[in-house]
């Protein structure tokens, strides 16, 4: 009886003959938006749509926005292909207002502070990695893709909006596929995860594809959390270090000092240096100078980095400096064959893998060594035969590549040496923080016992003084 009331009241649309069968769960959906005030501002849309026999189906209806109106359409059983706003007098309303609403926050918020909130964080690596994990998990239940996507929407996923889902649903429903709205996203979704999408679409194994990219985006949070907990301690030392030097020398040693030059005693070379050296920074001319000088540096640094030439230096430092280097390097090498074997194996081109792969390594001589591996494969050679031409790559990652190649599984072989060099940069991260840990204890040690005996040395010597006849 309410929903005959309803469509009386022109609320909802009314169904005819052809959509009795949808009335059942169209009741339902409209009892739960009347039950929820979902009826109080109403909007008309006008739709195109396709039922699953082709026949081309228009209309209008009566909702609160384009999803509901998309959301009806779909529970009618029907393909949307085009929803359009029907320019009534309450949809003309409401754009006034939101414009003006859109005004009134540009004219009242200063540029900068309205860029910092439009911003968006590119997101983590296992933030990508549990959303995912849960949409592989919906998709694996049953769930369509349009439904699984809404409720991606309402599920908490740190790192990635709601938004996202939103639009990502809202694409989906329009026609596109799940890669081309993913690659709207180019800040969250990257081209290594579009590609691996496209290719699950294509080969009808999206599900299998998803739990892949998650794991491939585990494994290297994996080895980020590694890295960033190899670093921790000594960090912590050094900035304990630091902040006893400097109490030390602001507020210890002005104390002593003044005690020492009230004394008519010869101190130790140790102690005036110590004093001449406290005298040289308690001056603002000397923080000032320290500032521009290291402010100088940076930029000039920067510079250097931003070239071509100082970017191919410094990754060239990075691999060959000691202990540091073979971390940096195994790194490399277990990331470039972990994505590629990824990339692989979900069925990506070659050419279109080593491309994508060139683009998330982060060394500038490995990058020019991928790119002359592409264009050699281009030129019709196997893989293994460039990726030893570029004397970048280790001989243990080409033999297994060549053994891949003869014997049809490259994705495995590579998968392999990747976790050779994942296990061997664990235990390098093990020995480099083995070395820092005592290296930086040393340092501290050396800083804080040279300040003390500079110190003591003085108070003996005012002692021998007093004491002598």
């Amino acid at each position: 009886m309410w929903i005959r009331r309803l469509e009386r009241m022109r609320l909802i649309p009314a169904f005819n003959a052809g959509h009795a069968r949808d009335v059942g769960c169209c009741r339902n959906f409209y009892r739960r938006a009347v039950l929820n005030n979902q009826f109080s501002v109403m909007a008309q849309f006008s739709y195109k749509a396709r039922r699953k026999s082709g026949e081309v189906v228009q209309g209008v209806l009566d909702v609160a926005d384009r999803a509901a109106a998309l959301t009806q359409i779909e529970r009618l059983g029907l393909f949307p292909v085009a929803v359009e706003a029907a320019k009534g007098a309450a949809v003309a309303k409401a754009e006034r207002a939101e414009r003006k609403a859109a005004q009134v926050s540009a004219g009242v918020l200063p540029p900068a502070v309205r860029a910092l909130l439009n911003r968006r964080r590119k997101p983590k690596l296992q933030e990508l990695a549990t959303f995912t994990q849960q949409l592989a998990n919906l998709l694996q239940s049953g769930m369509p893709l349009t439904v699984a996507l809404n409720s991606m929407s309402h599920l908490e996923s740190k790192g990635i909006s709601s938004e996202v889902s939103k639009q990502l649903k809202q694409d989906v429903m329009e026609g596109k596929s799940l890669s081309d709205a993913m690659g709207r996203h180019p800040l969250i979704f990257s081209d290594m995860y579009v590609n691996m999408v496209r290719a699950g679409e294509q080969s009808g194994a999206l599900v299998e594809v998803l739990r892949r990219v998650a794991e491939h985006f585990e494994r290297f949070a994996e080895v980020q959390a590694k890295f960033t907990s190899a670093l921790i301690y000594p960090c912590i030392v050094a900035c304990v270090g630091v902040v006893i030097i400097m109490f030390f020398m602001t507020f210890m040693l002005p104390r002593f000092m003044s005690i020492f030059q009230g004394l008519n005693v010869q101190l130790p070379w140790s102690t005036r240096a110590l004093m001449n050296f406290g005298d040289f920074f308690s001056k603002g001319t000397t923080w000032l100078f320290i500032g521009l000088s290291a402010f100088v540096l940076v930029i000039l640094f920067l510079r250097f980095k931003s070239t071509e030439t100082g970017s191919r230096k410094l990754d060239g430092w990075k691999m060959s400096a000691p202990v540091v280097g073979k971390v940096v390097k195994l790194n490399l090498f277990a990331q470039f064959a972990r994505t590629l074997a990824t990339l692989l194996h979900n069925g990506v081109p070659v050419l279109t893998a080593l491309k994508i792969t060139e683009q998330i390594v982060p060394n500038r001589i490995m990058k020019d060594a991928i790119a002359r591996t592409r264009e050699d494969v281009t030129d019709g050679k196997t893989l293994a035969q460039p990726l030893e031409r570029s004397k970048v790559f280790p001989q243990l990652m080409i033999d297994l590549v060549r053994i891949g190649e003869e014997t049809g599984d490259v994705p495995g072989a590579l998968q392999n040496v990747a976790s050779a060099y994942e296990s061997e940069l664990s235990i390098a991260l093990r020995v480099m923080t083995n070395l820092i840990e005592p290296t930086m204890i040393i340092i501290m040690a050396v800083g804080v016992g040279g300040l003390l005996f500079s110190i003591l040395s003085a108070m003996f010597a005012i002692t021998a003084s007093i004491n002598r006849p």
